[in-house]
């Protein structure tokens, strides 16, 4: 396999990164300088969501995978980019909007909506988001992996709605399945098949870690 194309999919880690409401903010500073200890490291403090990641079964299953116990072969593979730009915040996305032929078992889904454009904004948290009904259809057609370029696969709770209770969490929990949210550059992804890479940082028993993701194109 010969990688033609590289896109990354991945939001920066800075002080401009955005959270989930409640969330650790990331913090970086430097530790030791190369004018003062001949090398440079810094001393980095976030939390297991920061930026583009994944979610492991323990976020939102008490007895689930933590990430460092995730089978790898789900966080790499061939995906589908499915598009579902043009929607209107805080709508649903159906079965009707995400069904599409190229799905198989194993395809790693990834739902395009295009809300990565208000990233940084508070409208970024006004973000479509996947119907439970749409969420038990793609798990039996054999989808284990899911992400989208929003902060949350389910409806965000706001002071004016409390949301749904995470339900699409909890059924992707239920069989071992992978969630990443806050993609980046979908639009980029405008090759045929890609191959794409969503490995965390192995944290033990950690309920998430971020990731860098790549789409790649790929020739045998």
């Amino acid at each position: 396999m010969r990688v033609t194309r590289l896109v990354d999919l991945s939001v920066p880690v800075d002080a401009g990164t955005q959270v989930f409401p409640g969330d650790p903010v990331f913090a970086s500073q430097p530790h030791t300088t190369v004018a003062a200890d001949g090398y440079n490291v810094q001393a980095v403090r976030m939390g297991s969501q920061t930026g583009t990641h994944v979610d492991a079964p323990f976020h939102f299953a008490p007895d689930g995978l933590r990430v460092d116990e995730l089978d790898l072969t789900r966080l790499t593979g061939s995906a589908v980019v499915v598009d579902v730009r043009g929607r209107a915040p805080r709508s649903r996305l159906t079965w009707d909007d995400v069904a599409d032929d190229r799905i198989s078992v194993g395809s790693i889904v990834l739902l395009h909506t295009g809300w990565s454009a208000h990233y940084g904004t508070p409208a970024y948290f006004d973000h479509p988001f996947l119907d439970a009904d749409a969420c038990r259809r793609l798990l039996a057609a054999g989808v284990r992996t899911i992400g989208l370029d929003a902060p949350n696969i389910d409806l965000t709770p706001t002071d004016d709605d409390p949301g749904e209770g995470y339900p699409v969490h909890h059924l992707v929990a239920a069989v071992d399945g992978v969630i990443c949210e806050n993609l980046t550059n979908l639009a980029a992804v405008d090759f045929a098949d890609p191959f794409v890479s969503l490995l965390p940082l192995r944290l033990t028993g950690a309920d998430g870690a971020p990731v860098r993701a790549v789409a790649m194109q790929v020739q045998p």
